[in-house]
């Protein structure tokens, strides 16, 4: 059995003001070919197809492309609900995709067999029981409970989610049981788990006080693909644990990352190989720091990844000069004629006071909410461990906002 393990397209992102959509597209066409090239039996996207809960109408329209292209494949397509996802827009047509080969779980079903799928090879065969387990989010698995405090959220949000894997994987058990035996079990998630490096694009998750899932609490499946980090990478330094990563770069700190999906071959005996496969760049972006002095230089050699038709998005921080108050026509001085294009400037402060004083150039457009609260607490004096509830509570605030949002 072959799987090709992909996640965090967020088909539909916008990028300092800039679409994605030609990169989403040439990604998309690249992927099919490979498809064909290697004969994949499965294709499983792990979360985040699309970018928020309302995608504009290109982005639903390139996923719809891309299933009537990869059914002429031969192709079975599964994909999860991550938390980008709206589970209601995911849902609305998973009847109707159904006849097209794609099977869509949007999130957890009171019916576990509805998140229990049997891949079949190419020739028809089954080949693969797979645990589609999309994001959880916690309303799926808890009931509130009036007096808990962030410590006990944390435990009951931990233990629901692996008593769902550990149910799945059971039923998974008694499903292989039933054929025969010797199918290999694979399971998903759409999740944050120890150990695992982010990225400033990786909108956190996190519940209470969940941070990550323990790699302990998965089930002893064949293979997990797992999706939300961005940064493709082994969990633990676990073969059979991984996440694919996103395979354009969604964020600058993202711009020297390795993009790549993963070939997976499985048998009777469990996971035989993992075969990363270099994805692309199709559309080159470069963060840049230093002094003016040194940016010229640095600007020239970055513009030598792009042309006049596809230009080199930067990035630029401004350390040293951060003074001078003519900084944005300085820098656009030194990218006059060069295939490149300025989507932001940062200046780097030295102390707090000068941090939290902004020059025009300095916008929301170009803060998180989560770099707000940072700056607004990096300006009090708070003795441990306030700072680091107060980070917690917020970004229970923000996840319980970002959850009604979708």
């Amino acid at each position: 059995m072959r799987l090709l393990h992909t996640s965090d397209w967020h088909l539909g992102q916008h990028f300092m003001g800039k679409s994605r959509q030609a990169e989403h597209q040439a990604f998309c066409a690249w992927l099919i070919e490979r498809v064909r090239e290697h004969e994949v039996d499965a294709l499983i996207v792990a979360g985040d197809l699309f970018d928020t809960g309302t995608p504009p109408s290109y982005a639903r329209e390139q996923y719809n492309r891309f299933i009537v292209e990869l059914r002429a494949t031969g192709t079975r397509l599964v994909v999860l609900g991550g938390n980008h996802d709206s589970v209601a827009m995911l849902g609305e047509s998973r009847t109707l995709l159904a006849c097209l080969d794609t099977c869509v779980i949007p999130a957890v079903d009171d019916d576990l067999t509805a998140q229990l799928q049997v891949l079949q090879r190419r020739d028809g065969t089954p080949g693969a029981i797979l645990c589609a387990i999309p994001f959880i989010r916690p309303r799926d698995v808890l009931k509130s409970e009036a007096g808990q405090s962030a410590r006990d959220k944390q435990q009951s949000l931990q233990a629901a989610i692996c008593a769902h894997y550990r149910a799945l994987y059971e039923l998974a058990e008694a499903r292989r049981a039933e054929l025969g035996g010797g199918l290999p079990i694979v399971a998903s998630g759409h999740l944050t788990t120890v150990g695992a490096s982010a990225s400033e694009s990786v909108r956190e998750i996190y519940v209470g006080a969940l941070e990550a899932f323990p790699t302990g609490a998965f089930p002893p499946a064949a293979y997990i693909a797992l999706g939300h980090i961005h940064r493709p990478q082994k969990v633990g330094g676990l073969e059979h644990i991984r996440y694919s990563g996103s395979p354009i770069p969604l964020s600058f700190d993202e711009a020297r990352q390795r993009k790549e999906v993963l070939l997976v071959d499985l048998d009777e005996g469990g996971l035989r190989a993992v075969t990363p496969l270099a994805v692309p760049c199709f559309q080159p972006l470069a963060s840049l720091r230093g002094a003016l002095g040194e940016l010229g230089g640095a600007i020239a050699e970055a513009a030598a990844q792009g042309s006049a038709e596809r230009p080199v998005w930067l990035e630029v921080q401004v350390v040293a000069d951060d003074h001078l108050a003519d900084l944005q026509a300085r820098i656009a001085g030194l990218c006059e004629g060069l295939p490149v294009e300025v989507l932001r400037i940062r200046r780097e402060r030295g102390g707090m006071a000068a941090t939290l004083r902004r020059e025009a150039q300095e916008t929301l457009d170009e803060l998180s909410a989560e770099d707000v609260f940072e700056q607004r607490l990096a300006g009090e004096t708070l003795a441990p461990p306030l700072p680091e509830r107060l980070r917690g509570l917020y970004r229970q605030v923000l996840g319980e906002l970002r959850e009604g949002e979708a």
